[in-house]
């Protein structure tokens, strides 16, 4: 009879070192003719982002040499660091915050010169020899200023074209150059919260003469507004309480195609595109459905739409030149991959994978789409990765222990991917489920606002009901319940471990414990965030404290393991060191890792090892299971 292995203690080949050796990060994908460009993020070069480009051929090449990382630190999480027009490409240094321009053959050229200025959403007009950007001022940090700029080709020459408004973002250009649209926003709002589209004119000399508002205000969310080719202005709104496409031409709004589905995500970073023009008439589209993404072709002069079948279940950075399709998927059996489409034929090709690991299908967890009641005759929604190694055989009375993952965000979503982390811990005999609690995109601007007031709340509710959804049906052990996340995510777990009852250990990646804190030290753009989550601060201090971790750790009972980029502008390392201080103090079994080089988000090799190894580590010690590897222990004081 085959010795039976606990859960938790399976031998896995998809291991720390073989997730950071062969993935990348993929994102801000661009089409300049038929060429085809995208960034690569590169844990083996210490994080360093790289311009790739595939030209027709399929050959595919770095575009930026070493020593330069294309990035920028706009709003903190960047987006829109690179526009390419004709071979020639613009781009953000992150290194020193300025533009470069590299024509074919060259090396980058630098344009700008202040390193107190980050620029995102460039934008190329050659009509005027310049380029069009959100400019965000350092000078007088931290008092901020964002305008949108242009930027002379010829000398660097910046002049201000628009500001006034606290946030500025998706610049687009009208196809005869004589026209801008844009995003401007301001606190206490968020982007998904209410934005305005303006538009504007320009006289000869490309200054703005005129500038008219077409849409927005209270409750409306407009998102990625572009020129068509015959000049009208498509723009996403959820004005119906769904992101969904409009037109507008000669002064009339018309809804292109209304339904129950969202053509939007929550604007966190600068660039993003969910549809592209194909043709003179059409665009090509992603749209999301109960945590799915799709594909559709859609007319947008008369609104008739087709679906694409595809086997991509997240689609984004929606790029096309005529008759194909270029975006970033990704599924639970794919990984994230610049993806291109012809959209006559159907057939889709591969252009570059994140992780070029084949998955043996003996440990690959396919996720399980559930929804469940949870508080207040609420439903929310949440993907199951059940434990998978066929090579196992378990104790048939056993359960397996349960991985909660809370998102990021927190206004943001999860979306049933391949995602190697999670693998990492299911072939090992963990379930994991990934919770898209109230608050969460892809289900509409009512269930986003679920959270309104309610954080700290209504995501651990939750959560909480997902898990106990999990143990009622017979599938985790509802002794060995685990928590984890990053960032916002971060502070729903530590309100799960300190305000309830029900997880046996935690795992904080950057997470809030201080609420206070972050209100009056974080960057400009989550500034006033915590506005519509918690309520106005100062008037509501009483709130803030009543909702920070910090302030209950005599309520807080299970062990924690933090870690924290000790560069971090969003949330400050004071706030796990001061957590991990107390909860020292206290007596409980407490670990904290800090990463030195590293910000909101963490993008070297190693670290990204250690915190994996670290975090399954932890939890052996506390569930009781020994992992199966070989890794580097972790220092628990009070254990």
């Amino acid at each position: 009879m085959a010795k039976t292995v606990a859960y938790g203690a399976f031998a896995s080949p998809i291991t720390s070192d073989l997730i950071t050796a062969a993935t990348i990060g993929l994102d801000e994908v661009r089409v300049d003719g038929t060429d085809i460009y995208f960034v690569e993020r590169r844990p083996s070069e210490n994080g360093r982002t790289v311009l790739v480009c595939q030209k027709p051929n399929g050959s595919i090449t770095d575009v930026t040499p070493p020593g330069f990382h294309v990035h920028t630190m706009a709003h903190e999480y960047g987006g829109g660091s690179y526009t390419v027009l004709h071979e020639t490409v613009y781009f953000s240094n992150l290194e020193d915050s300025s533009i470069y321009r590299m024509a074919p053959f060259t090396t980058p050229k630098r344009i700008t010169y202040t390193e107190q200025m980050r620029y995102a959403d460039l934008v190329a007009d050659h009509i005027h020899n310049r380029l069009l950007c959100v400019r965000e001022d350092h000078h007088e940090a931290p008092n901020v200023q964002n305008t949108i700029v242009s930027v002379s080709l010829e000398n660097g020459e910046e002049t201000i074209l628009a500001q006034g408004h606290d946030f500025y973002s998706s610049i687009t250009l009208s196809p005869d150059g004589r026209q801008m649209a844009f995003l401007a926003w301001d606190h206490p709002d968020m982007p998904w919260d209410k934005t305005q589209l303006l538009i504007c004119t320009f006289d000869a000399k490309g200054r703005i003469a005129t500038t008219q508002e077409i849409a927005g205000g209270t409750s409306e969310s407009i998102f990625s507004p572009k020129f068509a080719p015959d000049g009208s202005l498509l723009f996403v709104s959820d004005r119906t309480s769904w992101w969904n496409l409009y037109r507008y031409d000669n002064g009339a709004i018309t809804a292109l195609y209304p339904r129950e589905a969202e053509y939007g995500r929550a604007q966190w970073v600068f660039g993003m595109s969910t549809y592209a023009f194909c043709s003179d008439t059409h665009i090509v589209s992603s749209y999301c459905t109960m945590g799915t993404w799709h594909l559709s072709l859609l007319d947008y002069r008369t609104g008739d739409a087709l679906d694409i079948a595809t086997p991509y279940t997240s689609i984004s950075q929606v790029q096309a030149y005529e008759g194909t399709a270029v975006f970033i998927g990704a599924s639970a059996t794919k990984p994230m991959s610049v993806v291109s489409i012809d959209l006559e034929t159907r057939q889709d090709r591969v252009v570059r994978q994140s992780s070029i690991l084949i998955i043996d299908d003996a440990y690959l967890s396919l996720p399980e789409s559930i929804e469940f009641a949870t508080a207040d005759g609420q439903t929310a929604y949440a993907f199951y990765y059940p434990p998978k190694n066929d090579f196992v055989q378990t104790d048939p009375q056993e359960r397996p222990p349960l991985l909660v993952v809370s998102h990021g965000g927190p206004t943001s979503a999860t979306e049933p991917t391949l995602d190697l982390r999670i693998q990492y811990f299911t072939s090992r005999g963990i379930g994991v489920l990934d919770v898209n609690y109230g608050g969460s995109t892809g289900y509409g601007r009512a269930y986003r606002e679920r959270l309104k007031g309610n954080w700290g709340i209504v995501d651990i509710d939750d959560c909480i009901s997902g898990a106990q959804y999990l143990v009622n049906r017979g599938d985790v052990d509802g002794k060995r319940l685990a928590i984890r996340g990053r960032s916002a995510g971060g502070y729903t777990t530590l309100c799960g471990l300190t305000f309830h009852d029900v997880f046996a250990v935690g795992a904080s990646y950057y997470g809030v414990s201080d609420l206070q804190a972050l209100a009056t030290d974080t960057h400009k753009f989550e500034s006033r965030y915590l506005d519509g989550l918690i309520g106005p601060y100062p008037e509501k201090l009483a709130l803030y404290k009543e909702r920070s971790p910090l302030y209950f750790t005599d309520q807080l009972t299970c062990p924690v393991i933090f870690f924290q980029g000790l560069d971090d502008k969003v949330v400050p390392p004071s706030q796990a060191q001061v957590m991990y201080d107390t909860l020292r103090q206290k007596g409980l079994p407490v670990a904290y890792i800090a990463f030195t080089g590293e910000g909101h988000g963490f993008r070297q090799k190693q670290n990204i090892k250690r915190s994996l190894d670290a975090e399954l580590f932890f939890y052996g010690k506390i569930l009781g299971f020994t992992p199966y590897d070989d890794m580097e222990p972790v220092e628990i004081v009070n254990l």
